[in-house]
């Protein structure tokens, strides 16, 4: 498929009126979980394009090139208006925070077992992890607060175990800016990272304006930290991007990204209904893609194929899935991992001073207090073990005990006296 070959309907003609607008929900009870994933993959990756467009439009001194970029804007906010909407009236914000989760899990699992780039692939599986056990503290929370099993929303698909805990997540900001992707890059790895940074980003602002809605203090403190984490994954993901391209070139990737996915949802999906909104929303996409590349050469005098390549064909679709078997080895492999400014290392190899130990003092003055932590004590006192879904048992010791819940693994040395002894930060 390559979307620039497409016939296209004018961008003027492609708005929908209020009661085309606002569409038919799916039912939380017996929607595929994959159906869901997609609806917010598919928001988030509008929000993106909205929030680059009025970035764009904010650093651009020209008018006649700010009304294009509003034009774009107008239809990308419809399309994520209807998606939005989807998602049912009785979905109550945890409900949804757990696709949220799954989706990050299979999605950052897909993506980096078909990374080529191992600078990407390595962040891919170092934040997969943290969103995996983001996952189980959230489904304990769900079990607790409203008897819901999260195994039946994930579809049984998706493990919902401790990995990494989320105690350990708490690093300096200098540690989430990585090594970025250039121009040679291949288009998988490109349009990886548009994408990742997209689903990840709106889960940062999802829990970043509803964790304050939730019912009880517990919760809310736990949005509240996982919502930080959310902030580091952003900030690791959105410095993976090119920042050599330039605002239309960048404009066009982002075009390419949501036709990319939106013609992968449409061939996955299996929802008549759904279906039928991805391939009106991709038809939508192909006009706006190619509106960005027509103004990227009346501007920049440059085509098309220097920024996507010779053919402009899609790589191989999306198709979001079980990672079970890879989670599992990623987890076995790196779970005890950290990051080290470009770079990733076993924090027990780390000098007791390193940036990391500092900050988490700073963030951590007692571990009894930590909202992740105290989730799932809250709940083993309650029921005497975790709320978990496994295959298998947990391929990490430390983390098979149901009855505790661990918070050294990935912060070891934290766990020793003589950290005590290091100066206050």
């Amino acid at each position: 498929m390559n979307p620039f070959e497409q016939k296209v309907t004018p961008l003027e003609k492609t708005f929908e009126d209020f009661e085309c607008l606002y569409p038919k929900s799916y039912n939380k009870y017996d929607v595929n979980p994959y159906t869901k994933t997609r609806v917010i993959l598919m928001n988030g990756t509008e929000v993106e394009a909205v929030f680059f467009s009025h970035q764009f439009s904010r650093n651009c001194d020209d008018n006649d090139l700010r009304r294009q970029l509003a034009l774009i804007r107008r239809v990308e906010q419809q399309q994520q208006k209807k998606i939005i909407n989807l998602k049912p009236i009785n979905e109550n914000i945890l409900e949804s925070t757990i696709g949220y989760e799954q989706l990050a899990v299979d999605l950052t699992a897909r993506l980096a077992k078909n990374e080529p780039n191992e600078n990407v692939k390595a962040a891919l599986d170092f934040a997969l992890l943290e969103d995996f056990d983001h996952l189980y503290r959230y489904s304990n929370l769900l079990e607790m607060d409203y008897g819901v099993h999260a195994e039946n929303l994930v579809g049984r698909y998706t493990e919902i175990m401790p990995a990494r805990p989320t105690i350990a997540h708490h690093r300096h900001p200098y540690d989430s800016i990585k090594k970025y992707i250039n121009k040679e890059d291949e288009l998988i790895t490109k349009l990886n990272v548009n994408i990742i940074t997209a689903a990840e980003q709106q889960t940062m602002n999802y829990y970043m304006n509803v964790g304050s809605y939730y019912s009880s203090d517990l919760g809310r403190k736990l949005y509240q930290e996982i919502g930080m984490v959310e902030e580091d994954h952003v900030s690791q993901y959105g410095s993976l991007i090119n920042p050599n391209q330039t605002w239309l070139e960048n404009l066009l990737m982002h075009q390419y990204t949501e036709c990319y996915l939106y013609y992968s949802c449409y061939e996955e999906e299996t929802d008549p209904y759904i279906k039928r909104v991805w391939e009106c929303f991709f038809e939508k996409e192909v006009a706006q893609l190619q509106k960005a590349a027509e103004l990227l050469e009346k501007y920049e005098c440059k085509n098309w194929q220097e920024i996507i390549g010779e053919n402009g064909e899609f790589p191989e679709l999306l198709s979001l899935g079980p990672n079970i078997e890879y989670v599992r080895k990623i987890l076995e492999c790196t779970v005890n991992n950290t990051a080290v400014r470009e770079e990733y290392e076993n924090v027990n190899n780390l000098p007791l001073d390193f940036d990391f130990f500092k900050y988490q003092n700073a963030v951590i003055k007692d571990v009894c207090d930590v909202p992740s932590h105290k989730t799932i004590n809250r709940y083993v006192n309650r029921y005497g073990i975790d709320y978990r879904f496994e295959v298998a048992p947990n391929p990490i010791p430390e983390l098979q005990n149901r009855r505790c819940d661990n918070v050294c693994v990935g912060r070891q040395p934290l766990c020793k006296e003589k950290m005590h002894n290091i100066e206050n930060y």
